[in-house]
């Protein structure tokens, strides 16, 4: 299914789930669905500015999203209000389910920013992951995770992560 004709972009839930529990939902215009890779639009979803240090989410920034029915990430191209390139956020997830106008996806901790200029490559979230038990409670899901941080990571020191999103 495409998304792309001269009528208004489907919308769907966007439901990002963290440790069983529903951690942020939000609308977002379904552009494309080639049946393996989801992308979607939405702007800033969070409550005013999150600041991590090395780049700011703010009111405006505009997300376009790509998720994977078979891959564990999911990649978010961030833009300010103004069109500019701030990066990219990738997250270590579950693959994408799409169920009517609801796109899930289970965020397993694990994430990667990319700057745009492509020269800062940082993995987030190590901690977080160490502690979340997985690697005990489902250790596939836990060696699939890891698996999918360094490819992408691998793909973003190579110059290659626009590849994914062609």
């Amino acid at each position: 299914m495409s998304a792309n004709s001269a009528d208004r972009p489907a919308a769907l839930d966007v439901v990002l789930v963290k440790a069983g529990r529903e951690k942020i939902r939000y609308p977002a215009d379904l552009l494309a669905d080639d049946g393996t890779r989801v992308t979607v639009r939405a702007p800033w979803a969070g409550d005013g500015v999150r600041d991590f240090g090395f780049v700011r989410f703010e009111p405006g920034d505009v997300f376009t999203e790509y998720y994977w029915r078979d891959r564990w990430y999911s990649v978010k191209e961030v833009r300010a209000g103004d069109g500019t390139l701030k990066g990219h956020y990738c997250d270590i997830t579950r693959p994408a389910e799409l169920s009517g106008t609801r796109l899930v996806v289970e965020d397993l901790d694990l994430d990667l920013w990319v700057g745009a200029d492509g020269t800062d490559v940082r993995r987030l979230d190590e901690d977080e992951f160490a502690v979340s038990g997985l690697t005990e409670t489902d250790p596939r899901a836990a060696a699939a995770a890891v698996a999918a941080l360094d490819e992408l990571e691998a793909l973003a020191r190579g110059g290659g992560l626009g590849t994914l999103l062609r």
